[in-house]
């Protein structure tokens, strides 16, 4: 069965967020949970994103949701698998792996 590359999105800043004391950058995120996913689901493709919620974004969801976590409607890092959000503040694995199973992927 052919499956579709899952879009991972990780939305975050080089600032810690205030509430997350303790918790990893949101860079030390994204680089977590790619190593993380590539491991438990070896050879199932993905695409996975970190978006700098303070940088220039061109796209316009992207912008908007940005816009959103800089308005502390999210905390950040946000992590959205599919236009859905997973996980933010502090993100745990198993709702990461749960959402990549719903759509196909098998563990290792």
């Amino acid at each position: 069965m052919e499956k579709n590359k899952v879009k991972i999105e990780i939305y975050g800043a080089d600032i810690m967020c205030a509430s997350c004391v303790n918790a990893p950058s949101s860079k030390d995120t994204f680089e977590w949970l790619q190593a993380a996913i590539s491991r438990k689901y070896p050879e199932q493709p993905f695409d996975i994103e970190y978006i700098d919620i303070d940088s220039n974004l061109t796209d316009s969801k992207q912008k908007e949701i940005a816009e959103q976590v800089r308005n502390d409607e999210y905390f950040y890092p946000l992590v959205i698998i599919e236009d859905e959000v997973i996980g933010e503040g502090y993100i745990q694995l198993k709702p990461v792996f749960n959402e990549l199973e719903k759509h196909g992927y098998v563990p290792a």
